[in-house]
């Protein structure tokens, strides 16, 4: 796993921002308001509170690049799906999402973030989907699933890939930001994105 020699959040862009041109490959992480994006990435960067998680729900209102180790972008996207906020909101969020989804030139994967302990919802099924249709794979990251027994994990995931009509080849990948539980294993795939990135660099 890769050692996390700096991390830096280098970027915030809201609603009117121009988004930016970087030079590194990024990866992307989405998901529904209160998923554990937040702990996700601060696992990842080995750090507690860098990316500031919060108990209220709808909280990341804003597009933010973590630099890590000078070599890929973290991109936490805004949560979606979160009932207590205006239709107005919602539309200027998904309209975020989708500006960097189509203009991003080095977005290089896109992790879903699905709560283990429930069903996918209709917004999850539609950002899955979404993410397919604009030319990524959808890697999903099934979260919390400390909150479950371990026994009970291969089901849960099974379920999921068929509530979201996944291809079998879909990736899933069950992750606790308590036991870290998965954190290599989200390591391993963006280090194949650094070194994709760093093969294409060599070819030009």
């Amino acid at each position: 796993m890769m050692v996390i020699r700096s991390v830096e959040l280098e970027t915030v862009a809201g609603v009117t921002s121009a988004l930016p041109k970087n030079q590194l490959p990024e990866v992307a992480f989405a998901g529904r308001s209160n998923v554990g994006k937040s702990s996700l990435i601060n696992a990842l960067m080995n750090r507690k509170s860098y990316a500031r998680t919060s108990s209220q729900p709808g909280k990341t209102q804003t597009i933010n690049y973590y630099r890590i180790n000078d070599q890929i972008y973290c991109v936490d996207l805004p949560g979606y799906g979160f009932a207590r906020v205006s239709r107005e909101e919602k539309e200027a969020w998904g309209k975020m999402i989708e500006k960097y989804l189509v203009t991003s030139e080095q977005l290089a994967a896109v992790f879903l973030l699905l709560d283990i302990r429930h069903r996918p919802n209709a917004n999850d099924k539609q950002m899955f989907d979404w993410i397919q249709y604009m030319g990524y794979q959808a890697i999903v990251i099934a979260t919390k699933a400390d909150k479950i027994k371990r026994s009970q994990i291969p089901g849960q995931l099974r379920q999921m890939k068929e509530e979201l009509k996944a291809d079998e080849d879909t990736i899933i990948i069950p992750f606790s930001a308590l036991t870290k539980q998965g954190r290599e294993d989200v390591w391993d795939l963006m280090d194949q994105v650094i070194e994709n990135a760093a093969g294409n660099e060599e070819a030009e």
